[in-house]
């Protein structure tokens, strides 16, 4: 990705968030990633961490329509997926969905409430809704809406070691081409 290209959706997000009442803490730490796929426009994700403990983590993130991210699943981390602003549907598999694409039944909590659903099956979450999201479980999620906030609430996160992604060409951070100086300093700069 361009540094431009990051500066401008940090700009974006950052308007987002502050038009709907989205105050981030001091000097968060921000990541925007194309997942190494050079496709931000349709395979990418603006995170903002707010809280990072032993035990646990706290997210914001922001997409637009288009933007998907990509399945993937985790060995460790236990989260919930909330939809703060806009429209957020979450595809959830029991298995890979490259190697295993049956319909098994899987138990998902959506909205504190158990409910059973198919191996694939989308769930559609409205602005304050959220789906818990198991270790083992893939997942994969995009705004439905124009513009969407997203929160995330977790175990302790481990962004290096404990992303698995269907996709073998998926790095978990973007390659950047700095064609101008960063406007903030993401996770993933050196």
């Amino acid at each position: 990705m361009k540094r431009s290209e990051i500066n401008g959706v940090i700009r974006q997000a950052t308007q987002f968030f502050e038009s709907n009442g989205w105050t981030l803490p001091p000097q968060p730490k921000w990541d925007v990633t194309d997942f190494g796929l050079g496709d931000f426009e349709n395979c990418g994700l603006v995170l903002v961490n707010l809280a990072e403990e032993t035990e646990y983590c706290e997210k914001l993130m922001y997409a637009q329509k288009g933007m998907v991210t990509p399945s993937h699943t985790h060995k460790k981390k236990k989260e919930d997926i909330i939809c703060r602003t806009g429209t957020l549907v979450v595809q959830l598999w029991r298995a890979d969905p490259l190697v295993d694409n049956t319909s098994a039944v899987l138990q998902v909590k959506i909205n504190g409430a158990f409910q059973q659903i198919s191996s694939g099956e989308l769930v559609t979450l409205q602005s304050g809704e959220r789906v818990t999201i198991e270790a083992g479980i893939w997942h994969e999620f995009w705004p439905d809406s124009e513009e969407c906030i997203i929160g995330e609430v977790s175990t302790a996160n481990d962004d290096l070691n404990d992303n698995f992604f269907s996709n073998d060409q998926i790095g978990r951070y973007a390659e950047i081409d700095d064609d101008e100086p960063a406007l903030i300093k993401l996770l993933s700069d050196k």
